[in-house]
């Protein structure tokens, strides 16, 4: 059958891209690093240091994972070419749709894989830090920008990442005025960078009696969860500290307190704010985190010029900025100006499906 022909020369396409995934994986090398570590994890004393044991138990799920990943990826590859034979043989035209789709979702696999080893980044694995601004817009925005963190939070879910809320300020009307989450999970980092920018949004405004058409925009920022001892020094003298009274949802304890901290560093300009912990001390703690990372990050851009790759630019955030336009009237798409990756189902993209744009970019990005 001339569609058995054709899936299995595309089948035959992805044999050397296969190797060459094998080869970019260093999978000999993981391999080799799971078979050293793995003996000490059954040392008596091993959990003597439950830091140091935690990163190792870490290091090595993320080894099995990309190890079991292409392995499922290789049997895939060998089941579809059994599955070709069988429907050949058997000169049945009923296992066709399932090698199809065998098929696809094997290339979709294989897509995904390669695309993670683009993701070697000096902070790419670490945990994500986003924040929303509601921008131009009033309360069209902030209902806009509440939209955006339901996205996230929905592409966070169906990763397995836990998402956690740090700061919070409601819309006057509806939405959300500014939100400070983070992302937890490998990689987040390596994959929301994609989403650092200014976001704009094209629909029929419900919060408009004309029924006219509107545009909004939200700034997204996104840096690098950095948990280590960062050699940054803040002085006193260089920051403003602010309590206030916590916002969000939390209970009565962080409603009834002025537990929450806003740290402005002033030569820079920088601001950084945390309501979620329950201590004012806590959250001062988990703020100056922030500001040090923001800072460690500044010092890099400037000695080492990483502006795509660590912190990006976040601009104006109204006309002619966005990174990414949303348009629900009078058509429907979703384009991402950088890559011009596009979609016209946004209905999904809002859902969280946003891996063939983080997908795009990191492509872009290797390539610029």
């Amino acid at each position: 059958m001339i569609e058995l022909e054709q899936y299995k020369f595309k089948l035959n396409e992805y044999k050397e891209p296969m190797e060459e995934l094998r080869v970019s994986l260093e999978l000999d090398k993981k391999e080799n690093l799971i078979r050293e570590l793995e003996p000490k994890m059954e040392e008596p004393d091993f959990w003597s240091r439950p830091e140091e044991a935690q990163k190792v138990t870490r290091q090595v799920k993320s080894l099995k994972d990309t190890v079991e990943a292409f392995d499922h990826l290789q049997t895939s590859m060998e089941d579809i070419e059994v599955m070709i034979e069988m429907a050949d043989e058997e000169n049945d035209p009923d296992m066709v749709p399932e090698v199809e789709e065998m098929l696809n979702t094997f290339i979709s696999e294989f897509d995904a894989m390669r695309t993670r080893t683009l993701l070697s980044g000096e902070y790419d694995a670490n945990n994500a830090i986003v924040t929303l601004h509601a921008g131009a817009g009033g309360t069209e925005s902030c209902d806009w920008a509440g939209m955006l963190y339901r996205m996230y939070s929905r592409w966070a879910d169906s990763h397995g990442y836990k998402t956690e809320v740090l700061d919070f300020l409601d819309g006057d009307e509806a939405g959300i005025k500014s939100i400070t989450f983070e992302v937890s999970g490998e990689n987040a980092y390596g994959y929301l960078k994609s989403e650092k920018g200014v976001h704009r949004l094209v629909r029929i405004s419900p919060f408009n009696a004309a029924g006219k058409r509107q545009t909004s925009f939200v700034s997204c920022d996104v840096m690098p969860d950095i948990e280590e001892d960062l050699s940054v020094e803040v002085d006193e003298k260089d920051i403003r500290v602010d309590t206030y009274r916590s916002s969000g949802a939390g209970g009565q304890h962080i409603n009834k307190t002025s537990s929450a901290i806003r740290i402005t560093h002033l030569p820079t300009g920088i601001v950084v704010q945390c309501q979620n912990e329950r201590s004012q001390h806590m959250n001062k703690d988990k703020a100056m985190q922030m500001l040090k990372a923001r800072l460690y990050l500044l010092k890099e851009q400037e000695n080492q010029a990483k502006l795509s790759d660590i912190r990006g630019e976040v601009t104006d955030n109204g006309w002619g900025s966005q990174i990414r336009s949303y348009v629900m009237q009078p058509y429907t798409m979703v384009k991402d100006h950088r890559t011009n990756e596009e979609t016209g189902n946004i209905q999904a993209v809002m859902d969280g499906a946003l891996d063939q744009f983080m997908n795009a970019y990191l492509r872009w990005i290797a390539m610029s």
